[in-house]
């Protein structure tokens, strides 16, 4: 088997991106980072298509063109749909839907150039999850999904296309929400693996999905289960997980 390509990790200065483009680097391959802080090879807004195409040149002027490319920037969000605002709507989709679209189209290019590459999209079980808090942020990723899948139709044989959806993950983008107390145990509780994830269990999942030639324009749950969680238990809520 040859070994992999370069690889380009856009949001990969902390959380997800930053596991997965750990990950690469422990594998020998060249790595790119793209983000919006000095801590990134290069510096891109991906809500600008002209920062994308600049970073896309810069990204093939240092490492040639990528064969693996992880799109992880995102923002998070949370409000009620009656209370949240026209601004916020932009805001969450500019980034979570519409950059993510700008930056896979920008790569596909060069990839279908080479007749190969790899794009995996951090998504969210929130995509198809109902989150009462959160229909702003539910409603961008699930807009994410479906661009996988029509990329994934319209850029094949060359390129594929997938995503990789977290559940509730302990990265910076819980803010200061405790780990250990609150709606977050809850969520340790009801997940079937019994914790929180972390940005090295979703980056374990993208680089497997990258490395799975015969997959492209699906979505891969990484959640520990969390997912399985019914709202309807008919065993009430202290006969749960086995009890």
């Amino acid at each position: 088997m040859s070994s992999p390509g370069p690889a380009v990790v856009v949001g990969g200065a902390s959380g997800i991106g930053a596991a997965v483009a750990a990950r690469h680097r422990a594998a020998g391959v060249d790595v790119v980072v793209w983000d919006v802080t000095d801590a990134s090879d290069i510096i891109c807004d991906v809500t600008d298509p002209d920062q994308i195409d600049a970073a896309v040149e810069a990204t093939i002027a240092m490492v040639g063109v990528p064969d693996l490319a992880t799109i992880s920037a995102g923002i998070g969000q949370s409000g009620l749909l009656a209370d949240t605002r026209p601004d916020d709507w932009e805001r969450v989709m500019a980034v979570n839907a519409k950059g993510a679209w700008l930056t896979m189209r920008a790569l596909a290019g060069p990839m279908t150039h080479t007749g190969r590459g790899s794009i995996v999209a951090i998504s969210s079980v929130s995509s198809h999850l109902v989150d009462r808090s959160m229909g702003l942020y539910c409603a961008s990723k699930a807009a994410l999904d479906m661009l996988v899948k029509v990329a994934a139709s319209e850029w094949a044989p060359a390129v594929r296309v997938n995503a990789v959806a977290p559940g509730v993950t302990d990265t910076p983008m819980l803010g200061r929400a405790r780990r250990d107390g609150g709606w977050l145990s809850g969520v340790a509780r009801r997940t079937a693996l019994g914790r929180l994830g972390g940005p090295d269990d979703i980056a374990e999942a993208v680089l497997g999905v990258h490395a799975m030639s015969w997959v492209t324009g699906q979505i891969i749950d990484c959640d520990g289960g969390l997912a399985l969680h019914s709202p309807i238990n008919s065993f009430g809520e202290t006969r749960s997980k086995g009890e």
